[in-house]
């Protein structure tokens, strides 16, 4: 399978590039980035870095829109900086500066068009931050709505983590998360229903630590961060959510979650909720993942990270 990841590169987006690149029926093929755990610049200069740790500095990285629609900047909140760090990756050195490029998103946009052209239904598209420029894509070339999308995204059967009701991700750009919903004809909603039941502690990232490999310790000190953050913000779970690995690991294999099929929408304030104007439409074009194995899907990820990592 053919992936385009959009990507507010933080550490769990770092998760999904190693899921994908770790995976061997994967082929990512290109990153779009978007904003949400940083900016798209920072999160541009993120993906570009972690690709070539990883030993695929040939991927492109393409920045998407660096803004909500109806706004003209994006302000980082508090709460990212602190889950994710300053520089979106806990800190740790990856020597990422940020590009002088501009986050209109024309390249992300062309791009993705493009490979919807090229790849048809062999091509996913799992984005994994504000919806801005999946939104922008649909509505400037109408094919981008067929392609199948995996969103790491929302929340429908658990409270929200910025609100009662309303997810980080699609609280950011609500319109363009609702546009999505709307029209796109293939969408896998993968909420805080299921990624906060999947949780990677430090017994984990010692078995990275021990490969004495640099990208092993690199995702090592960036997820121990992690770990670390959430051990604050929420002290009950025991770990750190893996939210964007479980969108790239679901595109994959779909047998990794139980979901409903329904038609989404999403209200002013972010909330993702049932639109009652499609209540009795028979096509139901969201499925919403509302139980995982995590077990499983846990397994996998070490599995193809120390792969990646280069476990003997």
């Amino acid at each position: 399978m053919k992936l385009i990841c959009d990507l507010d590169t933080g550490i769990d987006d770092a998760l999904a590039i190693a899921y994908a690149l770790g995976s061997p029926d994967a082929e990512l093929i290109g990153v779009t980035g978007t904003y949400g755990n940083v900016t798209v610049e920072q999160g541009v200069a993120n993906s570009r870095r972690l690709l070539g740790i990883l030993g695929a500095p040939g991927i492109p990285v393409f920045p998407g829109i660096g803004h909500p629609w109806g706004k003209r900047e994006f302000v980082r909140t508090d709460a990212s900086r602190f889950i994710h760090g300053d520089n979106g990756v806990g800190g740790v050195d990856i020597g990422a500066a940020v590009p002088e490029e501009p986050a209109d998103g024309e390249k992300a946009i062309a791009f993705i068009a493009d490979q919807v052209r090229r790849c048809g239904q062999e091509l996913t598209i799992v984005p994994t931050g504000a919806l801005t420029t999946i939104a922008e894509a649909m509505k400037r070339h109408p094919q981008v709505a067929r392609a199948r999308i995996v969103l790491m995204g929302g929340a429908l059967t658990v409270p929200g983590n910025v609100s009662a009701v309303a997810e980080a991700n699609i609280s950011q750009d609500p319109d363009a998360a609702d546009y999505v919903f709307r029209h796109g004809e293939n969408v896998t909603m993968v909420g805080l229903d299921v990624t906060l039941q999947t949780l990677l502690t430090g017994a984990q990232t010692r078995r990275w630590r021990d490969l004495g490999m640099v990208a092993a310790a690199t995702y090592a000190d960036m997820v121990d961060y992690y770990i670390g953050a959430y051990a604050t913000t929420s002290p009950g779970l025991g770990g750190c959510g893996l939210h964007d690995p479980l969108a790239v690991a679901v595109a994959l294999d779909p047998t990794l979650v139980t979901s409903l099929n329904t038609n989404l929408k999403v209200d002013l304030g972010g909330r993702t909720i049932g639109d009652e104007a499609r209540l009795l439409d028979p096509v139901k074009n969201t499925h919403v993942a509302v139980s995982v194995d995590a077990d499983r899907f846990v397994g996998e990820l070490m599995a193809r990270t120390l792969r990646l990592f280069g476990e003997k």
